[in-house]
């Protein structure tokens, strides 16, 4: 019998050891990159755009390295859709994008609102706008705004602050989740 007891507590000790380190190795790093290190080597990224028609599949993240003709992709992709100017997108978002989307477990790739923005395209859509900031991260290439329609606003904006990666940004009545790789921190409902 004392053998058991002290198998059995030797087990629980075990198991406790493991609990106390899942809950110490939790995301609170300042970027999705590290919340994605346990989710295989490989980071796939799917979105598409109701402004261009265009879709994007593709894996742009092997084995620790990010592939450069991919990146290229997401860049084009994520482009001003109303001036066709490209800027280089912050990885860091693509990668809160993903650890958002993966922590989702969706399967529906995101509908793309709104990511790289122009100079030009920003001041128009700040004078439509209160809601526009003069200084976006969409101006940076830092910044996504996204839908997807099998889940609420409330469920992305939770996964996305779960990766403590950035800012995340809920607006309900238009139905999207702003992702940035800025400071920690959140807004609206």
């Amino acid at each position: 019998m004392t053998d058991s007891a002290s198998s059995s507590l030797s087990r629980r000790a075990v198991l406790g050891a493991f609990a106390a380190t899942l809950v110490t190795a939790a995301p609170t790093y300042s970027n999705a990159a590290g919340f994605l290190r346990g989710g295989g080597d490989i980071r796939r990224l799917k979105m598409y755009s109701a402004r261009t028609g265009e879709r994007i599949d593709m894996i742009y993240w092997i084995e620790g390295h990010y592939i450069k003709d991919a990146v290229r992709e997401i860049n084009y992709f994520m482009r001003d859709w109303r001036t066709n100017d490209v800027k280089n997108i912050d990885l860091r978002t693509v990668d809160l994008m993903t650890a958002a989307h993966n922590l989702m477990d969706a399967t529906e790739p995101y509908l793309l609102i709104s990511g790289y923005r122009s100079p030009k395209t920003n001041a128009m859509l700040r004078s439509r706008s209160r809601g526009v900031a003069k200084n976006s991260r969409h101006l940076r290439g830092q910044a996504a705004d996204l839908r997807l329609s099998s889940r609420s606003v409330h469920q992305m904006a939770r996964a996305a602050s779960a990766c403590r990666a950035g800012g995340v940004g809920r607006y309900s009545k238009s139905n999207f989740v702003h992702m940035d790789c800025g400071p920690v921190r959140s807004w609206g409902r």
